[in-house]
């Protein structure tokens, strides 16, 4: 039963993110002619800031997750809601900690930027709906939490579903260049409200004895979950260096309007990213009730899986991007910004340790192993912001991508990753053995056809051609996956068996 949640889970995540990927795929060029070049560069900029309001969790939202697994588990539904009241009480203070930062904010704009008149009034709206818009993103996620951590990633990932595609309605009917920023800041509060009030409703429904209330705050329960939590913090605010400096960075060296070009290549590392981040995610609450002796064989062989799929997934991205992913560009935003494909391929080389490496933290944090994965995430981010602004000087937006390849290779790579298996129990020559070598036969395949279609003219041009070369080159991978994992020459002796039975 448990496998079949955990395909379950998996499909709906991947359903939600396709659903997520092809809404922002086709929005994000969409927003950027109606808003121009210089107002898309102030809203990146903009929230780039406000991703550093995602510390205001506080790490709580691994400590939700992982402690309503494990009491759900249990049949502990006195501890569950005792967890649950803590981080709602934290997350109350963040909240509001959150509104009056931005209302603080928007006052000292006139002082502190360089905006005037009408623009600076929109750009001060802005800054406290999007407050206003975390606190209440703070507030919900607990629901949120609730749901993955008794593993209905089902219900949590329809309400995703739904609301991204109306959130998609409401930009094409309501969105003008006048006053565009803030029609955008509106629109996703809305979206955050309904989204939600929808996370309430289905968590009480799926798990009815759940209770927020004064009863249930012990102080020794926070004290358990803020001895968890404070490594997940620091891990989090390592992200948000990472993810949302890099903008900040070039909007301080080169101006807002400079980051698009390195947006639209993030950006495409983001819609990359998140569907195999998602499988990491998912994996989590199943390692985390694997932490007995007994299990420990069937641990080592989900993450054997998981991280041979995150592996090939990511190296065959990585082949096409390079012979394909100018063409993608081109066709998605439209010409002008060849620097993009650059640092796109800069940036998914990183992806090829990063995700792995995701992977296997995911798995660390479900058996209680946080400081060490969290400090490492901490160094690659301070080196990632400091190599950025020294490289940006000089090498511009290319600089700065340089920036967050090399601390991802040398501390995810190098130290990370032989630690954390060493943690585990899992020997380099298992994971090369049962993880990695096996897919290297079907990345040879894709390599091949890359260098055998790159050079046709037909495969140049429009989205008939890049859609079919990348039903090709998947078709390659996947058939190339099957004869490895599955050889012809088991097939006869299955026929057989089958037309026995």
């Amino acid at each position: 039963m448990a496998g079949h949640n955990l395909k379950a889970n998996v499909l709906f995540t991947w359903i939600a993110h396709m659903a997520a990927l092809v809404t922002g795929f086709f929005l994000m060029p969409y927003v950027m002619r109606v808003l121009g070049d210089a107002s898309y560069g102030q809203w990146v900029f903009i929230n780039s800031f406000v991703a550093y309001g995602g510390l205001l969790y506080m790490g709580m939202g691994e400590t939700i997750c992982r402690y309503v697994s494990k009491y759900h588990g249990e049949g502990d539904s006195t501890k569950l809601n005792e967890v649950v009241t803590i981080v709602a009480s934290v997350y109350a203070v963040g909240a509001t900690f959150a509104f009056l930062l931005s209302v603080g904010i928007a006052l000292l704009l006139p002082w502190i930027s360089p905006w005037t008149g009408d623009e600076l009034l929109e750009i001060q709206w802005v800054v406290v709906i999007l407050g206003l818009n975390l606190s209440l993103s703070l507030l919900g996620s607990i629901y949120g939490g609730v749901l993955m951590g008794v593993r209905r990633f089902d219900l949590e990932r329809t309400v995703g579903i739904v609301f991204d595609l109306v959130r998609v309605g409401l930009i094409i009917v309501f969105l003008h260049r006048e006053w565009g920023l803030l029609t955008m800041a509106l629109i996703y509060m809305v979206i955050t409200v309904l989204e939600n009030g929808a996370f309430m409703f289905l968590a009480w429904r799926a798990l009815p004895e759940l209770q927020i209330t004064r009863k249930h705050w012990k102080y020794s329960v926070l004290k358990e979950c803020t001895s968890f939590s404070s490594m997940a913090l620091l891990n989090n605010f390592a992200q948000s260096l990472i993810y949302a400096t890099d903008s900040i960075v070039i909007g301080f060296l080169m101006g807002a309007e400079a980051i698009v070009p390195y947006y639209i290549a993030l950006r495409l590392v983001q819609f990359i990213r998140q569907p195999i981040e998602k499988v990491a995610f998912i994996c989590m609450p199943t390692a985390g009730a694997m932490q007995s002796s007994a299990d420990r064989g069937k641990l080592h062989k989900l993450f054997m899986q998981a991280i041979g799929v995150t592996f090939l997934l990511a190296t065959g991205i990585n082949l096409g991007a390079y012979f394909f992913g100018g063409d993608l560009i081109a066709l998605w935003v439209g010409p002008g910004y060849e620097e993009s494909h650059r640092l796109l391929v800069i940036l998914l080389v990183a992806t090829i340790i990063t995700l792995p490496c995701n992977l296997l933290r995911s798995f660390l944090l479900a058996q209680g192993t946080i400081r060490f994965p969290a400090m490492i995430y901490f160094a690659e981010a301070v080196a990632n912001l400091v190599i950025s602004l020294a490289l940006g000087w000089t090498m511009g937006r290319v600089g700065v991508a340089i920036g967050t390849l090399v601390p991802a290779v040398v501390l995810e790579g190098a130290v990370l990753l032989p630690v954390g298996l060493s943690i585990l129990g899992i020997s380099w020559v298992r994971l090369i053995r049962e993880a990695i070598r096996p897919q290297l036969a079907p990345l040879a395949a894709l390599a091949g056809y890359c260098l055998l279609v790159s050079p046709q003219p037909w495969a140049h041009g429009s989205w008939l051609a890049l859609v079919g070369v990348s039903a090709g080159g998947g078709a390659v991978l996947g058939i190339a996956w099957l004869l490895v994992h599955n050889p012809p020459g088991n097939w006869w002796p299955g026929m057989v068996r089958r037309q026995e039975a």
